[in-house]
């Protein structure tokens, strides 16, 4: 099974040759892919680099996340899974727009409207329906512990 990882902050100047070289030296069986705007054809900023394993996701993760490519410090972490009718350019990635990007993309289908990739009916949505990212839980718990302390202390 194939393992895809986002690859996240990447400059505008760039080829899947070079994306490539980034990642040589993890090994020969990766792939990559650099998403480029149709009309311009410069990178919109993230790829995708897809190895065998598991394993071999993680020392990606590990090793090059942060890592610093032409003054950019790219952003690597497995991608989530495509969502059925959209093409590679707007696969979604871990992200915590990514959930209420795809709940909306049956509207965008019918109205075909591309002035805005995202629907304005995912704001007007019910506020319980969303929930943040598990991710982030931890780090959002002790935001939370430390505001609650900072108002104590005021």
């Amino acid at each position: 099974m194939s393992i895809r990882l986002y690859v996240g902050n990447l400059p505008k100047e760039i080829d899947r040759q070079e994306l490539a070289a980034v990642f040589a030296d993890a090994g020969d069986s990766i792939s990559t892919k650099v998403i480029t705007d149709r009309k311009t054809g410069k990178c919109r900023g993230f790829g995708f680099v897809t190895v065998k394993t598991d394993e071999q996701a993680d020392e990606i993760i590990e090793k090059y996340n942060g890592y610093v490519f032409k003054d950019n410090a790219l952003k690597i972490e497995k991608a989530l899974p495509r969502a059925k009718g959209k093409s590679d350019e707007e696969a979604p990635v871990a992200s915590s727009a990514g959930s209420s990007a795809t709940a909306s993309s049956s509207g965008r289908r019918k109205n075909n409207n591309n002035k805005s990739r995202r629907s304005p009916s995912t704001s007007t949505e019910s506020s319980n329906s969303v929930q943040p990212d598990p991710r982030w839980a931890q780090e959002l718990e002790k935001l939370k512990e430390m505001l609650a302390a900072q108002a104590t202390n005021s």
